[in-house]
């Protein structure tokens, strides 16, 4: 039975709400997806993939970050998009003394859906994350390797040059408790 990309962001939604009725304590962030650059690309790709969405990341008192997170934005193709998944990263630099400047380094296993691969059937993915910021405001840098652009999306079928992909957001704190 076919799934809409609003049921596995509902589900999504239902369990991310559970998980945080039941954290210790942990911050909130507010996902704006911003821009992505297609390696090599001869086509015109959209590269403003906008869209929103929530990132919680859950305080576990260690340089191992987990969190949850689940967003849609219109992407390369124009259509709407839309992700939920969990990211593991490790804190590689964190200085206070520089307003929170923060890096991590780390992966995003997510259920994604689009129209362009079996028209919103969700698919599991998992890519590698960078992000960088300071206390309230930071960087999602994400990579979608050549290999995963030209076979699993079939891109090359438009564009046989096109390698990686590249996919930029901006997060901005919305709460964030010390408990």
């Amino acid at each position: 039975m076919p799934r809409s990309p609003r049921f596995v962001i509902a589900a999504y939604a239902a369990l991310l709400c559970a998980s945080l009725s039941v954290a210790e304590a942990g911050q909130l962030d507010l996902i704006v997806n911003g821009k992505s650059y297609h390696v090599n690309a001869n086509y015109d790709w959209n590269e403003d993939n906008y869209g929103l969405g929530l990132e919680y990341q859950f305080n576990s008192g260690s340089r191992w970050l987990w969190s949850a997170t689940g967003n849609g934005f219109v992407d390369s193709q124009n259509n709407m998009s839309y992700m939920a998944g969990a990211t593991l990263k490790r804190r590689l630099f964190m200085s206070e003394q520089a307003a929170g400047f923060y890096v991590d380094a780390g992966l995003v296993a997510f259920l994604m859906a689009r129209a362009d691969i079996n028209d919103y059937q969700p698919f599991p993915g998992v890519l590698p994350v960078l992000s960088i910021g300071v206390q309230r405001v930071g960087l999602n840098l994400t990579y979608l390797p050549k290999k995963a652009v030209r076979d699993f999306a079939m891109a090359k079928m438009r564009d046989p040059n096109i390698g990686g992909v590249f996919f930029l957001q901006f997060k901005f704190r919305l709460s964030q408790s010390d408990h």
